[in-house]
This record gives structure tokens, sequence and C-alpha cells, in this order.
């Protein structure tokens, strides 16, 4: 099932998830839609939030950096070839190295993009859809996606790290986004229509 992308301005977006009990929910089920909602939406990582759960987990597949794409001189990143993976009650615990910038975008945002500076590593505890733990260490853009989707559970958005100057140049798009003034090639669901 793909599910409408909840836009900006939305309060959902901007509230601390709750921790998934197990066995409360079908979390296969849930993935599944999630991945399906984020593969329709042309994105690599999908918070619930964003789909109008208010509950800690997210989706990532960042196969997209692991292709050439011709339009861009980058070189693909052939360790994201397989970094596909369902992050349920995820807690960071520890951002280490540099930090360095990379444009992001928000699904909810659609149209703005910015840069944003993220500790290069991060490690991370979550449990998988079979409930297992796991504490892993990733670096680079895996470490990025993780913590953009993360920042999503703690009610945070890219947006928020941006430099006042061009949080004031996209007032006026963040605005019209909130009212449901843009254009996306994928459904979003609207605070100001319902």
């Amino acid at each position: 099932m793909i599910y409408p992308i909840v836009a900006f301005g939305d309060p959902i977006l901007r509230k601390p998830t709750r921790f998934i009990e197990k066995d409360e929910m079908d979390l296969k089920k849930l993935s599944d839609d999630m991945f399906e909602t984020m593969h329709g939406a042309s994105g690599v990582g999908l918070a619930a939030p964003q789909i109008g759960l208010n509950i800690r987990i997210f989706v990532v597949d960042a196969t997209p950096f692991s292709r050439k794409d011709d339009e861009d001189d980058d070189e693909p990143d052939l360790s994201l070839a397989d970094f596909r993976k369902t992050f349920i009650n995820p807690e960071i615990l520890e951002e280490v190295g540099e930090e360095w910038a990379f444009e992001e975008g928000c699904l909810s945002i659609p149209g703005i993009r910015g840069d944003v500076y993220r500790p290069e590593t991060v490690r991370i505890r979550y449990r998988d859809i079979e409930w297992n733990e796991h504490e892993e260490e990733y670096s680079g853009m895996a470490a990025r996606i993780i913590q953009h989707e993360y920042d999503h559970l703690l009610g945070k958005l890219f947006v928020d790290y941006l430099p006042t100057l061009k949080k004031q140049f996209i007032k006026k798009k963040l605005s019209d986004i909130s009212k449901g003034n843009v254009d996306a090639d994928y459904r979003m669901r609207f605070s100001s229509r319902k």
C-alpha cells in the first residue's frame, strides 16, 4: 500500500515519536508499505511521521547511490549497493568524525534542497522486523541517510540545520508547501486541507 507523504506544516512532523512494543503491529507489512511508498516517491529514506504515524521506525534504500547516473559526474558508491534496511526503535549511540556537507532534500519538503553538515560516522542500536537487536556503525552517505531519517523521529527536519539567510530565502516556499501549493510527482497529505 502506498501512503500519501505528509507535507511540511503538519504537526506530526514536529512531534517526537514513541517506541514500538513487540507484537504491537505487523512490522513486516508496515515495512513493505513504507518501502513501496518511498520507492513510489523516488526517495532513499522514509520515516513513520512522513506517513502520519507517530512511531519509531524508518526505512532506507541507498541503492540509487550505487548506480552511475549519466547526468552526474560523481562516481557511484558501491558500498551502498545492498544498503536497504528497516530500523525499528533506533537509538543513535554516537556520532563522530569530521562534519561534512551534502545537499539534502526531503519527500515532505519537495523542491527545496540545502547543504547540511553532519558527522561522518554514526553508531546505532535498533531492531529489525524479526525483532532482533543490532548495534552497527555506518560512515559516509549511509550515516547521513540514517541521521536524516532519525531526525524525523525526533521531530527535526533538514531545514532546521540551514543558515538563517537560507531559511529566510525559503520561508515563502515552505509556507506554500504547507498550504498545498506545490508540485510533487507523488501523492501528498496537507494538514491545511483536512
